[in-house]
């Protein structure tokens, strides 16, 4: 439908793309991959004619309409039908059946037609904007970083209409689960030139590795030959009778079309620094509530708690709390009421969204991770930047040049710098390219502490997470399970009845039906219930055997530190033959032994009934579940 020809962009002295080439097929819907700056949104630009090409050509059809949704919300009409309009031509500005008829195949309903744009929530308004451009009817939608900010209901919807349009559609997005989901090819902008291949980007990938991997090999076998024949024509080159010869040699030489190194992008790659701990329980939340007033309670009654080497996820709409909860457990905001209890062993970092705008705009990167751990020395945090791709003079970059990707590298690395056991990451992956997402997944499934993560990607909560707290109508529930079970047993009531129909007919009936999941049987919804009240019953319970297990730990840890300085200093005393303190520490030594003693029977007769209790209740709950 389009095609590029031999297209050539420098910015200055960088060179983003050299004869670059490219042919969009009927039907395509194509990922577009490449790291942070290597010219993906420039090659949008070119495409919508916002941006010219240094050299080359670019070959769209005769009314071929090409669509791009924006991603700022800025909405100027009062109404959603008058803003809807807006994009009507001067041909069409009386069809309002048009955009009517749209924004009902959206999942708007009639009674929407009047409200103000800005009442809808993210999702919704992502929605207004994507009704204004099907009404312009494209062939071809640009949608660049289309699912920033989605909530996962959101980016669920958006995921099977693009699947179902019927025109082309090129996209960019580091939700790699999204850009699978929706299309049939994939592209990427590796060193300056384009590669396309069918299929998602892990079959991408896999075919750029074996073709570097291959290039190497024919590039070894090259270096190889030119250097048998630079041996050759220095060795023959002043003999007459080889002279000619080694003329012969130099003419091969020059004809050969020598192949470069090839060149790789730095890489996020890293683990976060664990600080050792006796604590089994990382975490403890009971009863746990909280509103900005005691009239508008965002959440309340929740329990849970978090062990050593699990993931907790918090998922829902946007605006339910998430992010709210998140802050509260990182006690950055006072609970109404309830209890968060830690070992004193804890050491937590947090990644938040509103952390960055913390970052000093005059200080540097290093100056910025050196703040995290003033103990650490210049070699170690110039380690940290390198691992966070600050190599370098990039390292002494100011926060105020710094890319939103290049400051959440950077609060990465604070967190780096620091011995941490428990980790709070809100929206760790947005702003990262895909390979980073990719380094910073590994990192949490290697870490040996916990973590509690909120976060809107599906493969990313698939991945890590152990179990959930989910945000839905009625405040925040605890799910004892992964994202996959969740989906499997109770699922997201994702619109009304009413509104998933119309999205039904307009997506294409059977085939969407199976693709959107409707609300859980009536069955489910008691299950649930029964469920959710048996944990609570069951927390209670255990919370007062919990604390003492906890508090058993916390004293023999205690008295275990006080021994071993005690053990130091009667090996002193010993050997400098000072009888007295020799007994009176020898009675310390041996009545905090079996002070220790005592303690570990009394703590391994509380964590047998711990067990006993909390094996008793997952059988009650197995028997609800397959009931």
């Amino acid at each position: 439908m389009i095609q590029l020809v031999n297209i050539c962009k420098n910015f200055g002295k960088q060179e983003l793309f050299s004869n670059l080439n490219f042919k969009l097929n009927s039907g395509n819907r194509v990922g577009l991959v490449g790291r942070n700056g290597s010219g993906k949104s420039t090659l949008f630009k070119i495409i919508l004619d916002e941006e010219s090409p240094d050299s080359g050509d670019i070959i769209i059809p005769k009314n071929y309409k090409i669509g791009t949704l924006k991603q700022h919300l800025e909405f100027s009409e009062s109404t959603l039908r008058e803003e809807a309009a807006l994009a009507l031509t001067d041909e069409m500005k009386y069809d309002v059946y048009r955009v009517e008829k749209i924004l009902f195949g959206l999942g708007f309903g009639v009674e929407d037609l009047d409200k103000d744009p800005l009442s809808f929530s993210g999702g919704f308004q992502i929605r207004i904007n994507l009704a204004k451009l099907l009404v312009t009817e494209p062939n071809l939608l640009l949608l660049d970083e289309p699912t920033n900010y989605l909530d996962i209901i959101s980016l669920r919807w958006l995921k099977s209409f693009l699947r179902a349009f019927e025109g082309e559609v090129i996209l960019i997005t580091h939700n790699r689960d999204f850009m699978d989901g929706v299309c049939t090819h994939t592209m990427g902008i590796v060193r300056k030139q384009l590669n396309v291949i069918p299929g998602d980007t892990h079959k991408f990938y896999e075919q750029l590795s074996a073709n570097d991997e291959l290039y190497g090999k024919q590039k070894i076998a090259q270096d190889k030959k030119v250097k048998e024949l630079k041996e050759f024509i220095a060795k023959n080159k002043a003999r007459a009778s080889t002279a000619a010869l080694a003329q012969s040699k130099v003419k091969q030489l020059e004809k050969m079309d020598l192949m470069d190194n090839l060149s790789f992008d730095s890489t996020l790659a890293f683990d976060f620094n664990f600080k050792e701990t006796p604590a089994k329980i990382m975490l403890e939340v009971n009863d746990l509530s909280f509103g900005y007033t005691p009239e508008n309670v965002l959440f309340k009654d929740i329990f849970f708690n978090i062990k050593k080497g699990e993931c907790l996820g918090i998922i829902g709409k946007n605006g339910k709390g998430k992010s709210t909860l998140l802050n509260v457990l990182a006690k950055e905001l006072k609970e109404l009421s309830g209890d968060i209890s830690s070992h004193p062993s804890i050491e937590f970092a947090h990644f938040g969204q509103t952390n960055i705008a913390r970052l000093h705009p005059t200080a540097t990167v290093t100056d910025e991770i050196h703040s995290a751990n003033t103990k650490l020395s210049t070699q170690v945090i110039r380690s940290i930047c390198g691992a966070m791709m600050f190599s370098g003079d990039s390292a002494d970059k100011k926060v105020s040049l710094l890319s939103g990707g290049e400051k959440s590298r950077v609060m990465l690395g604070q967190i780096l710098a620091r011995e941490v056991n428990l980790l709070f990451l809100d929206e760790p992956t947005n702003h990262l390219d895909m390979d980073s997402i990719e380094a910073l997944t590994c990192a949490i499934q290697n870490f040996d502490g916990a973590v509690v993560i909120v976060t809107h990607s599906e493969e990313l909560l698939r991945r890590v997470c152990d179990r959930l707290v989910i945000f839905a109508k009625d405040g925040a529930e605890y799910f004892d399970g992964g994202y996959d079970l969740f989906l499997e047993k109770i699922g997201w009531e994702e619109q009304g009845e009413s509104s998933k129909a119309r999205e039904r007919d307009h997506l294409g009936g059977e085939e969407q039906e199976d693709k959107i999941k409707s609300a859980p049987k009536s069955n489910n919804k008691e299950n649930k219930k029964l469920k959710a009240e048996l944990v609570r019953e069951r927390n209670k319970v255990t919370a007062p055997l919990k604390k003492r297990v906890e508090k058993f730990e916390s004293s023999i840890m205690e008295i275990e530190e006080s021994l071993e300085l005690n053990h130091q200093e009667l090996i002193e005393v010993s050997n400098s033959r000072d009888s007295s303190r020799l007994m009176e520490l020898s009675k310390v030594v041996s009545k905090q032994e079996n002070e220790v003693e005592e303690m570990f029977e009394l703590l391994e007769i509380a964590q047998t009934e711990l067990d006993e209790i909390t094996e008793n209740y997952e059988k009650k709950l197995l028997e609800i579940e397959n009931s």
